[in-house]
């Protein structure tokens, strides 16, 4: 059989960074990858990408971009980026993207700076530009070096009048003294973690409290786990000899001596353990933290029942009443929180759950503070109250803000869910340990301005919070939360529901609100069966800028359209509306009628731009028999914001809806809504509209089904076909619905669909046929995710089929097929391997050497087409190949199912009477850790033409 061969027309490398996966040199001339030892956890990434279609492509002139290059090899083939700077340790996670697809989520190393992705079957291909994303924040040069955004002004928004003074402050001290303590109690395993995690709380209480007191549980988020006196700083646990523990846990003492004061038992725990190990976590750790949050909650059961046996820290304190506690979960911590309410309604499953025990607790609400929501599965019927920081350097894009959006029409839309978004607030500060000045161990200021001011956040700028203003902010806050949730006290409400009431001892910080659930009963929520006309349904999450609300490439950034695991999401939408002049109606038309009968009032939440001020829109409401009313007029400022900001955020509206049952307008029927700007041209987003009355009502869980996707690793095998499925368990009582989509491997191809799920069915069935065979290629993940659509909670949202390599890598030998050649002929080496591959081999380099004796080959004897397209490089002036670049190299791939390619440098007569000239090829190969090994040397000679 003629083997087909393949010309190699290599780009331009200055290293030999697009050199992938070569191998380790054998004899003779033959070479063989090594594989990666299992215990390289670095060289996994946490998190599975919905598909890799490919690595990124090279910049023009063939390299990567700054900052890229390709490691590894084999299955060990790895991305690579390389930061300037460490990145500080943070609680988003790093994300690669090429494009708008996203390749996968890398795993730092020691030093910070080198974040590695394992790239599986990826290999380097057309494909848009990189970027290194994390919580929505670009990291890599040319993200830190972009210019603001035109659309957007930097200025900020003209202070406006505050507002009225709420008839409550949940944020003064209480009557109490309080006393403090600390308990360490055995260590705990937990599943997937093979260290031990702490078991230890900083306890603030009452003196002299009467009775059972609610209690208050504190989780800090994700930082560093270990500092020591000179400033170093680790992320290992346990910590290495010569560090010691960040007290991460003591960070919220002003907190926790204010609900003390009030009557609250308190405490905070440690979580460094999960910390040091959450990177190969799938959910990024929310279910350890779950379980660690229980396992805390278990033994404060037991102590409140048998009290001599409770550590002296909780023996000083009143017994706790489990039946009204509140957890409060910060970054990382927020969204372990969210998931311990969860696990404590609806059970997770054992094999992924480090606490097994009964459930002696019932959780009245979560304090979410700049949380990270990966999953995008909050829980629906328990109150949250989560805290966006408008200068969040950490988690950007404010995913937070999913925990209240996320919860519409899931389940009974009782449970309220509101947003706090905290002008000038960052991230670290709500923890004094992270905060510089107050923390024991080294801290900063997350919010980076690379050296530019920002016109908003940048310290000293007038919309800019101190540490000290911010954390009195989110003490009051809270409390806040704690007042509403668990003593149920209405009368704070008005300050966490949009109601636009301030708390005196919050300070002049400027604090705004929306909310969804409570009274509230769903009107308009856009969807792709609305009419619109004068505006349009536009997706939350999509690529194509004619279907996104905010342009995809811009720095625009909405809370609200916080990404998932997918580049384009079904079920999410609000409507656009962009206008040149005043009068331009938008209206909305709902497929079936509305009922807003027995409300108060009409509740909108409408984006502007930020730093926008005196937007105007006329509210009417028409019914189905044709009767029209104008609710009334409503103006929106945009918040502060930069293109550094999370600034497009839905401000709540109220406008009465007296003038609708004066108009005789059938408040149970009512057809379209309709928005008339009054302002000249601007920009609106509908978020949603809801009926709305004063008030909060109780809260009862509704037994839903609960979905949990597993992940099951198969071995390819040798011949034949097995049929596999993708682990789903489906628990908890009754009938939901959920949106599950399927990715494809290889490929940026998502497919999605929503089923009925129920205990004990089989709705969610992913099946996977893997083919044996003895040739070599790459781990094939089949990646599979879920969403709640309705009547469903999800616990575990990602997961899969994992098919393992189990063929050895092919062998290499190289021969020369020409290598003496007439000036005017190409010379030739074949790259041969042992045996087919199922995947393109990049399977060996030559990097151009001096010739030691006689003349070099310059760059006006070869091709000049091909010089350029090697090396980006013209013939002249003329000079020795070896030093067309700094280190000229020639990388060869085998293409998939083939057994050779050539290596082929094309040389030109030039009429000239000259001796013989050679190129000398140095084969190199590199190791699992990109480090070059030096194999066999090859000489090509030319002789003369004439």
């Amino acid at each position: 059989m003629t083997r087909r061969t393949t010309l190699i027309r290599v780009s331009r490398t200055v290293t030999a960074a697009l050199a992938v996966l070569t191998l380790t040199v054998g004899v003779p001339e033959l070479a063989r990858a090594s594989p990666q030892p299992a215990s390289q956890r670095s060289a996994d990434s946490i998190s599975l990408p919905a598909s890799i279609p490919s690595a990124p492509r090279a910049e023009p002139d063939g390299r990567l971009p700054s900052g890229w290059r390709i490691a590894g090899t084999g299955p060990a083939k790895q991305l690579v980026w390389t930061s300037p700077e460490p990145v500080p340790m943070g609680n988003a996670r790093v994300e690669f993207y090429a494009g708008d697809r996203l390749l996968g989520r890398p795993v730092a190393g020691r030093d910070r700076r080198a974040f590695r992705l394992k790239l599986g079957d990826a290999r380097v291909g057309a494909a848009p530009d990189l970027r290194v994303l994390a919580g929505g924040r670009r990291l890599d040069a040319a993200g830190k070096d972009r210019a603001p955004d035109a659309r957007r002004a930097t200025g900020t928004t003209p202070p406006s009048t505050p507002p009225p003074v709420n008839a409550v402050d949940p944020g003064t001290t209480g009557k109490y003294r309080t006393v403090s303590g600390e308990y360490a109690l055995k260590s705990v395993r937990l599943p997937g973690f093979p260290a031990p995690v702490e078991m230890r709380g900083v306890v603030v209480s009452p003196v002299g409290a009467p009775g059972r007191r609610p209690l208050a549980l504190f989780l800090h988020g994700r930082h560093y786990t270990c500092y020591n006196a000179k400033g170093d700083q680790g992320m290992s646990w346990p910590c290495e000899a010569g560090l010691k523990p960040v007290p991460s846990h003591r960070g919220y003492l002003r907190d926790q001596k204010l609900l003390a004061s009030q009557g609250y038992v308190t405490v905070s725990i440690a979580a460094n353990g999960i910390n040091g190990q959450d990177d190969s976590a799938e959910d990024g750790g929310a279910q350890a933290r779950s379980s660690l949050v229980r396992l805390h909650l278990a033994r404060w059961a037991e102590w409140a029942a048998h009290r001599a046996g409770a550590p002296a820290a909780v023996r000083a304190a009143p017994p706790a009443d489990m039946d009204q506690v509140l957890l409060v979960g910060h970054s990382r911590g927020g969204e372990g929180v969210n998931r311990a309410a969860l696990d404590s309604l609806y059970r997770a499953p054992a094999d992924q759950d480090g606490y097994r025990g009964p459930v002696r607790w019932h959780i009245r609400g979560t304090v979410l503070i700049g949380p990270t929501v990966f999953g995008q599965n909050p829980v629906p019927d328990v109150p949250s109250m989560t805290i966006l920081p408008g200068c969040d350097g950490d988690v950007s894009d404010l995913q937070g803000q999913i925990y209240v959006d996320g919860t519409r029409g899931i389940s009974r839309g009782t449970a309220l869910h509101s947003a706090v978004y905290v002008v000038g607030a960052n991230h670290n500060f709500f923890n004094s340990e992270w905060t510089p000045g107050q923390a024991v161990a080294p801290a900063d200021d997350d919010f980076w301005d690379n050296d530019t001011p920002d016109p908003v956040c940048t310290p000293g700028k007038k919309d800019r919070l101190t540490a000290a203003r911010q954390q009195t902010a989110g003490a009051t806050y809270i409390a806040a939360a704690a007042r509403l949730f668990v003593a149920g006290d209405d009368r704070v409400r008005p300050l966490l529901d949009g109601s636009d009431r301030r708390a005196p001892s919050a300070g002049p910080v400027r604090v705004l609100t929306h909310a969804v659930g409570g009274r509230r009963t769903p009107a308009f929520l856009p969807d792709t069966s609305m009419s619109v006309s004068g505006g349009r349904v536009c997706a939350q999450v999509d690529p194509d800028p004619r279907r996104a609300c905010l342009p995809p490439e811009g720095t625009a950034t909405s809370p609200h359209f916080a990404l998932w695991e997918t580049s384009r999401e079904p079920g999410r939408h609000a409507v656009a509306m962009r206008w040149s002049e005043p009068g331009t109606a938008v209206k909305i038309r709902t497929a079936r009628p509305v009922s807003v009968a027995g409300a108060d009032s009409l509740a909108l939440r409408v984006i502007v731009p930020p730093n926008t001020t005196g937007t105007r829109l006329d509210i009417a409401l028409t019914d189905t028999k044709g009767r029209r009313a104008t609710l009334g007029t409503a103006r929106i400022d945009g918040l502060p914001g930069s293109d550094r900001t999370a600034s497009y955020w839905g401000r709540e509206i109220r406008v009465p809806l007296s003038a609708a049952s004066r108009g005789k307008v059938d408040l149970k029927q009512v057809k379209s809504l309709e928005l008339t700007p009054r302002s000249g041209s601007g920009q609106a987003w509908l978020v949603d509209a809801w009926g709305w009355r004063p008030g909060t009502p109780a809260v009862r869980a509704a037994s839903l089904p609960r979905v949990d996707i597993g992940r099951l690793t198969v071995e390819e095998g040798d011949s034949g076909v097995r049929n596999y499925r993708v682990p789903v368990r489906i628990s908890g009582h009754g009938s939901g619905r959920v949106r599950l989509f399927v990715a494809e491997p290889g490929t940026d191809k998502v497919s999605y669909r929503t089923v009925t799920v129920r205990p004990g069915s089989h709705a969610v069935d992913v099946p996977v046929q893997v083919r044996g065979n003895t040739r070599f290629s790459y781990d094939v993940m089949h990646n599979v995710f879920v969403k709640a659509v309705r009547g469903a909670v999800v616990g575990s949202h990602s997961g899969g089929l994992t098919v393992k390599n189990d063929d050895p890598m092919p062998t290499v030998e190289v021969k020369p097929v020409a290598d003496h050649v007439t000036e005017g002929q190409s010379l030739r080496w074949r790259v041969s391997l042992s045996e087919a591959a199922d995947v393109d081999m990049d399977s060996v380099g030559f990097e151009i050497l001096p010739v030691e004796q006689g003349a070099e080959l310059s760059t006006l004897d070869v091709d000049g087409a091909w010089l350029r397209e090697s090396f980006g490089e013209s013939p002249e002036p003329a000079r020795p190949l070896s030093a067309v670049v700094e280190t000229p190299y020639l990388p060869v791939s085998v293409p998939a199912g083939k057994l050779s390619t050539e290596l082929t440098v094309p040389t030109v007569a030039d009429g000239l009477k000259e001796p013989e000239e050679s190129i000398r090829l140095r084969m190199i190969t590199y190791d699992d850790v990109w480090e070059p090994h030096e194999g066999p040397v090859f000489t090509g000679t030319v002789r003369d033409a004439s």
